[in-house]
């Protein structure tokens, strides 16, 4: 890559944030549903419509014109959806579902980036919320901001991405299953549904505090008979009596030593024979794969935004750390890039390994 070319490249990242606001500005003001609703219209009568200034409805239109997402008539002066029309409803739900996660719990935050990395704190939650060393699951129950855009991702992920997963896991008939930092209840819920059986028991273990809207969820979902809680944390002591543990959305959230931690102690949990299985999103072995992006958002999200630390690694590395921790990989498989929608970022993989003697 010639000199010009780095710079080129530079030049890219230093238009990322404007390019990203611009785009879920004419989103959050309205500009894009109008237009739907009524093709043609000039700035003026877009900015009386939203309540913007039409100066400002124009400026902002410009890149989404020059995107290909938004058509502007020279002659007539006025807009009307371009590719954006093609896009399904359903579809655009969810990548806004994404970027308004990232407005609200990255962009912010990502100011002290430099500041978390040499901390190991999320120093913008410190700043911006008071959380002298707290993650961001810590304290999303007191900031409905946080809660409401990192909660209603993190669901709609889980919902998504579920039936890939027990597709692609083993759970006995009659198991007793631990779903491990289970948060509340969503999914020992999505267990319990997809490997249905005579005896199977479900039971979520996380903080003491999640207990009560985790009950209220089973029993909200018709599961209260079959699913449990325990309140406890990881880092303490893991509970034994299981036959499998689920660890989803978790791993990738802490650093070598606190994921060997984890391991060791599930390890020690279980019997000789008893089985862990791991939903995780991974980065590509070949690091320089460019249609792969979560190299592109989870470091500076993990160490910036939520933990002060963690991010996601190689299957291969994952698979090497549960061989170091006393377990046998049986099953390591990344999802196919072409089943993930064009606009989501994580690429998951399943580990699954079982614990030997």
């Amino acid at each position: 890559m010639t000199s010009d070319a780095t710079l080129a490249r530079f030049r890219e990242y230093m238009v990322g944030p404007s390019r990203f606001m611009s785009l879920l500005s004419c989103f959050e003001l309205g500009i894009v549903d109008k237009l739907r609703d009524t093709p043609g219209l000039t700035a003026h009568q877009l900015g009386g419509a939203v309540g913007a200034k039409p100066d400002a409805v124009a400026q902002l239109l410009l890149l989404l014109v020059k995107e290909g997402f938004v058509a502007y008539d020279e002659d007539a002066g006025t807009y009307s959806l371009d590719a954006l029309a093609d896009v399904a409803e359903g579809d655009l739900r969810r990548a806004l579902t994404y970027m308004n996660m990232i407005k609200v719990v990255a962009l912010r935050q990502l100011f002290y980036l430099t500041d978390s990395a040499r901390t190991g704190n999320a120093v913008g939650l410190k700043e911006l919320y008071g959380a002298a060393e707290g993650t961001l699951y810590d304290i999303v129950a007191d900031h409905p901001d946080l809660r409401e855009a990192w909660a209603t991702l993190m669901n709609n992920v889980t919902a998504n991405i579920d039936p890939w997963f027990f597709g692609n896991v083993d759970v006995p008939a009659g198991a007793q299953v631990l779903d491990l930092a289970g948060n509340t209840g969503l999914g020992a819920i999505h267990t319990y549904r997809h490997k249905t059986s005579p005896g199977l028991k479900v039971t979520t273990f996380d903080l003491p505090e999640k207990e009560q809207e985790c009950l209220e969820n089973f029993r909200a979902h018709g599961v209260a008979e079959h699913c449990s809680f325990i309140g406890g944390n990881v880092f303490d002591e893991i509970p034994r009596g299981f036959d499998i543990v689920l660890i989803k959305h978790f791993l990738d959230m802490f650093d070598q030593d606190d994921v060997y931690k984890i391991l060791n102690g599930v390890n020690a949990a279980l019997e000789v024979g008893g089985q862990v299985n791991i939903m995780v999103p991974v980065y590509p072995e070949d690091i320089t794969d460019t249609d792969n992006y979560n190299v592109d958002f989870f470091p500076a999200f993990f160490i910036g935004c939520t933990m002060g630390q963690g991010g996601p690694q190689k299957l291969s590395t994952y698979t090497n750390w549960l061989e170091d921790c006393g377990f046998k990989v049986t099953k390591a498989i990344t999802k196919d890039a072409a089943e993930v929608p064009p606009d989501v970022i994580p690429v998951q993989a399943v580990i699954c390994a079982t614990k030997v003697a």
